[in-house]
């Protein structure tokens, strides 16, 4: 078996006396999409922003490239070529759509931000922004405020930055969140095609987005890992049909 990329070994959050995060182990592979889901409250969000560095573990450790990347911060793992896109957008909304691909492609330099005026005008730096702008189909909004871009435009940017990063693997955080069936169904095909630059892994709602992306499914269910398998073997899976997929199927 292929090591994998990305790996957490029984992850667990205490927050108080609440345990958001119960002994989480889960994996990445090379060239696949490992889909985590599970219903509101599940500790989703709270897994994500341990892998990413948003949120240190009361116990356990996260393992990036076969590296012990716990105690770095989001950063650190960014420039490691952990690449993340949000639930809720962190892109600049009054900067141009090509100023927040600079962006990113200015923290994988690894310069300090001081210097992001001349940056604009850094070919390299230009040209790998606008590389990513045009992988995402972006490449005619350059010099559009971010804020008039719509939703699912403002989804495909998000990607764009983190493809500046050059990253060895995503996390994703809702990508189909607010989008509407044509935009799912776009960037549903795009992230197909994705997986064979990086290995994604994807938290999503979206069901018919997770059943036609997903290699693997891990189900999370008050912090704790109840199935990981195929489509096929997650759909058949008794418990998650009670605890999960009986909400919508």
């Amino acid at each position: 078996m292929t090591d994998p990329i990305l790996k957490t070994h029984a992850l667990t959050r205490y927050f108080g006396a609440l345990k958001a995060s119960d002994a989480v182990s889960v994996d990445l592979r090379p060239g696949e999409i490992h889909a985590i889901i599970g219903p509101n409250g599940a500790g989703k969000t709270t897994l994500i922003a341990q892998i990413c560095g948003g949120i240190t573990p009361s116990s356990g450790r996260v393992e990036f490239m076969g590296r012990d990347i716990t105690g770095l911060t989001t950063r650190a793992r960014s420039r490691e070529g952990l690449g993340r896109t949000f639930q809720i957008s962190a892109l600049a909304m009054e900067d141009s759509v090509l100023q927040n691909a600079v962006l990113g492609a200015l923290g994988a330099s690894g310069r300090p931000w001081r210097f992001f005026g001349p940056a604009l005008k850094d070919s390299v730096l230009r040209d790998q922004a606008e590389d990513a702008l045009r992988r995402v189909g972006l490449h005619d909004h350059l010099h559009k405020r971010t804020a008039e871009l719509s939703h699912g435009q403002r989804r495909q940017l998000e990607v764009a930055v983190a493809l500046t990063l050059h990253p060895k693997a995503f996390v994703m955080d809702e990508p189909m969140a607010g989008l509407g069936s044509g935009g799912s169904k776009q960037l549903t095909s795009f992230l197909d095609g994705l997986r064979a630059e990086a290995p994604i892994l994807l938290v999503e709602h979206d069901m018919d987005a997770v059943f036609a992306l997903a290699d693997r499914i891990s189900v999370l269910v008050y912090g704790k890992v109840i199935a990981t398998g195929t489509v096929d073997e997650i759909r058949a899976n008794a418990e998650v049909q009670k605890a999960y997929l009986g909400e919508d199927t």
